[in-house]
């Protein structure tokens, strides 16, 4: 009976103080719409995956693939040998698959942007050639193509285009030395697969093998006869070609290609559930400073029930039935704001990427783990408070007002002082030395130092906050000083408080310096490594094919132009990638002999002194190449040179790279250029601008630009990051209205005492603004104090990645504490009117 009767005083107090029950729920809203959010988003992105898969390798029983994916296809002799023996092994159909990455202009002359989606050239099969019916399906009004100047264009990449069947245009194959080619669409292709970004130009069988490849299949497919399962053809397939190559059924093929698009997607989900975890743990704050005030307005209420019999457990659970309720009400509120989030994210990424579109997935998982950390999060939160209460005796809580412990909050500034110390001791031991388990030690020192934070936050908030109210109070004279005392009166509401907005920019402070220090970095090492006055490279961040050196190298205002060709190969067991350069090393980048001689023999290398200590190569060693086809290579090291970001980690001879990357696979990373005596790099530019137009996605910069182009990369990988600041800030303002809201509930009489004495309602939201831009530039100044820190320390540990010095994001600090007092300011907004409305007779008689 009691447990009944206590349980129906619980929602009735919530029932009886709505805005209350508003603003505890928004508290959990945040952190649960972005789990929904990131669960739903990536499983609608997976479904649309999976629907495009289930349409792969249709009628396909076997294929047979290279083990590495880098391997140059599938030799000859292997498709000779499985067509000697079709009948034994009871193959109907063999096809073999030519393919390679290419480029297709648009109507206007510019690249088709893909998005970052596959821009694939493929062999054209006719349905009797083909294994699946959907393979190269034409559009009504259009025909096979034939010859070099002839392909067939998927739908949506055409429509994007602005191509139709009789449109001419470019086409550019990304690697091998094939030129530019003009060719015509004679048909539209209906694919399975043709959503998003995707890219499919197909030619004549015989055009592909010359075009796409060296003649040699990218991997073969075969259809079973009558009779004989797809597993039994695998069987005897592997049973023919051995262990050298994969052998899969076709539905295993589809498997692995979902599988891979599922672990890439997991990408998606650790970001947008970092948002939620930022969510979440500054919203326990939110809710944890929630119910403590709730908690501390009821005390006398909570103090009249012990004393009618209410056990000190019955008083517990009572608020935890509050808190289980405001967690499902926060769960359901968050789910819907989860799935408009999911909704927005599938816009943007269907608009501006190349993944594919698809109706939204509401999983079951999504709504249970919404629902099941809303109501964790806002009970974990409520139960200190809650058990707080309970012990506080009925004689006690009959008093007037309830302050802080005094020895509850020096053992709390105690346990704080205690945890700094470890945490800079960590972060110290960190800084020592280079890696990614140094890194991990500064990063442990960090949590630390945030958990102290959290201790040490309350006592600490007493002196910066007054002295932060002296000097932005001074002007607003007695007003300041109230504003001041109200913000300092409570030191554990001001640091739970601020909590939210010194989270949010501890990390951004982090990120910011990261990103601020490394693209520094960048600038230093382009202007001591690189001599050259122009730099080619693609606008896709894909590769050059090595026809466009030649191209460049016809200029005549070209005095040298080195090519970068990307070497891809394995030293034993370990995958390794390298360089090998096509011209004259030394006119385009200085570079520092150790030892040995700076000239690249032909069947040679040299390599930094980073590599040659880290694998031991050493001057005069054999390092023996092996290609991802099995040709073995040994190469003789011939020098070692300075560290050098632009060379790292090693430079190989042409005839060695030959011999270890196929013609059809080479291609360059970049091409360096300098300009003959009296031509101005501007002539230069233009030039080279008009000599490599045909190849659609050359970029000619100067180092300036090269340098800007790779820090705009790490901007846009920064960019999701960044987006973490308006969280931070939208979490910070919820937070201070919660705060500031159940604040002036709290002082309804004190408010409405300084009304009665002839404070304007002008004064009362002046003092509101005040206390709460010292609340918000405390937390403010405290996240960027300790993520600043935390970021130079993260560099420290980064210098062999090129990171040569830490550099503080000034602007962005700059930018963040103008912010804090704005968000000060608009957080406060709602909460000053409310205060400023505040009745003073109805208030002095409120009890």
């Amino acid at each position: 009976m009691a447990g009944s009767a206590m349980r129906r005083v619980s929602l009735r107090n919530l029932a009886a103080h709505k805005v209350r029950l508003v603003l505890t729920v928004l508290s959990v809203v945040l952190g649960t719409s972005f789990v929904a959010g990131s669960i739903i988003f990536t499983a609608t992105i997976s479904s649309a995956f999976s629907t495009i898969f289930d349409g792969v390798a249709l009628g396909v029983d076997t294929r047979v693939s290279p083990k590495e994916t880098q391997a140059n296809g599938i030799p000859n002799s292997v498709l000779d040998t499985l067509n000697a023996d079709r009948q034994k092994l009871g193959i109907a159909k063999l096809v073999p698959r030519y393919s390679a990455p290419v480029t297709i202009a648009t109507a206007d002359g510019t690249a088709l942007q893909t998005g970052g989606a596959p821009s694939i050239g493929t062999a054209f099969l006719p349905s009797s050639e083909s294994l699946s019916p959907t393979d190269s399906k034409l559009e009504p009004g259009g025909r096979a193509p034939q010859g070099t100047g002839e392909i067939a264009l998927n739908q949506s990449a055409a429509t994007k285009a602005g191509l139709s069947v009789g449109s001419t245009t470019k086409l550019v194959v990304s690697r091998g030395s094939a030129a530019p080619i003009t060719v015509k669409v004679v048909g539209i292709l209906d694919l399975p697969q043709d959503t998003g970004g995707y890219v499919n130009v197909q030619m004549q069988q015989s055009v592909a093998r010359d075009l796409f490849s060296d003649g040699s299949p990218a991997y073969v497919e075969a259809s079973a006869v009558q009779g004989v399962s797809s597993e039994q053809l695998t069987q005897r397939i592997e049973s023919v070609v051995g262990s050298d190559y994969s052998v899969q059924t076709g539905a295993q093929v589809r498997q692995q290609e979902k599988d891979q698009v599922n672990k890439f997607l997991d990408v998606f989900n650790y970001i947008l559930l970092g948002f939620a975890a930022i969510g979440l743990v500054v919203g326990t704050f939110i809710i944890y400073n929630t119910f403590s005030m709730i908690i501390a307005q009821r005390v006398r209420e909570l103090a009249l029930l012990r004393a009618i019999g209410a056990s000190r457990s019955q008083i517990t659970r009572s608020v935890l039935l509050e808190a289980f309720v405001v967690g499902v009400f926060g769960g359901v509120v968050g789910l819907g704001i989860g799935i408009g989030l999911a909704a927005l994210l599938r816009a943007i990424t269907s608009s501006n990427s190349g993944l594919p579109s698809a109706s939204l997935a509401i999983t079951p998982s999504a709504v249970i783990a919404c629902m099941a950390v809303g109501i964790v999060v806002t009970m974990v939160s409520a139960y200190a408070p809650a058990r707080r209460a309970a012990q506080v005796s009925p004689v006690e809580a009959m008093r007037e007002s309830q302050t802080d412990g005094a020895t509850s909050l020096r053992r709390r500034t105690l346990i704080g002082a205690l945890l700094a110390v470890i945490g800079v001791v960590l972060i110290g031991v960190g800084t020592t030395g280079q890696g990614a388990s140094w890194a991990a030690t500064v990063g442990v020192g960090a949590f630390v130092m945030i958990l102290a934070v959290v201790f040490a936050a309350p006592a600490l908030s007493r002196p910066a906050v007054g002295l932060l109210g002296r000097v932005l109070g001074r002007p607003f004279g007695k007003i300041g000083v109230l504003a001041r005392t109200n913000a300092v009166r409570n030191p554990r509401r001001t640091a739970a408080t601020a909590f939210a907005l010194t989270l949010g920019l501890i990390l951004v402070a982090v990120v910011g310096t990261f990103g601020s220090s490394l693209k520094g970095s960048i600038d230093d090492t382009i202007d001591k490594n690189l001599s050259a006055d122009l730099v080619l490279t693609t606008s896709d961040q894909g590769s050059l094919p090595t026809s466009v050196v030649a191209a460049a190298t016809n200029s005549p205002d070209v005095a040298t132009a080195v090519s970068f060709r990307i070497v891809a190969a394995k030293v034993g067991t370990d995958a390794v990638t390298g360089i090998s350069p096509a011209g004259d090393l030394e006119k385009v980048t200085p570079y520092e002999m150790r030892s040995g001689s700076a000239t690249i023999p032909a069947d040679g290398m040299i390599v930094s002194q980073k590599t040659s200590d880290a694998k031991g190569w050493k001057l005069g060693d054999t390092v023996t190449f092996t290609g991802y086809d099995g040709t073995v290579v040994p190469v003789r090291v011939t020098g070692v040179f300075a560290d050098n970001q632009v060379l790292d980690p090693w430079q190989m001879g042409s005839a060695a790279y030959e011999k270890l990357v196929p013609a059809s696979y080479r291609s360059d990373r970049l091409i360096l250029v300098t300009a003959k005596d009296g031509v101005s790099v501007d002539k230069l530019r233009t030039d080279l601008t008009a000599a490599t137009k045909d190849y659609l996605t050359v970029q000619v910069e100067d180092r300036a630009e090269f340098a800007g182009q790779a820090s705009s990369q790490i901007d846009q990988m920064l960019a999701v990051l960044y987006a973490m600041l308006g969280l931070a800030l939208v979490i910070a303002v919820l937070g201070i209205i919660n705060t500031l809201a159940l604040s002036v509930i709290e002082r309804k009489r004190e408010i409405g005492m300084l009304r009665a004495i002839g404070m304007a309602r002008a004064q009362v939201r002046r003092t509101i603004y005040i206390e709460s831009v010292l609340i918000a530039i405390f937390g403010a100044v405290l996240g960027v104090i300790l993520g600043s820190g935390f970021g130079v320390a993260v560099v420290r540990t980064f210098k062999d990645l090129g990171i040569t010095r830490a550099v503080l994001p000034y602007s962005l600090i700059g930018i963040t504490l103008v912010a804090a007092a704005v968000v000060g300011v608009v957080a406060a907004l709602w909460p000053a009117v409310r205060a400023a409305r505040t009745n003073p007779l109805e208030a002095i008689s409120d009890v």
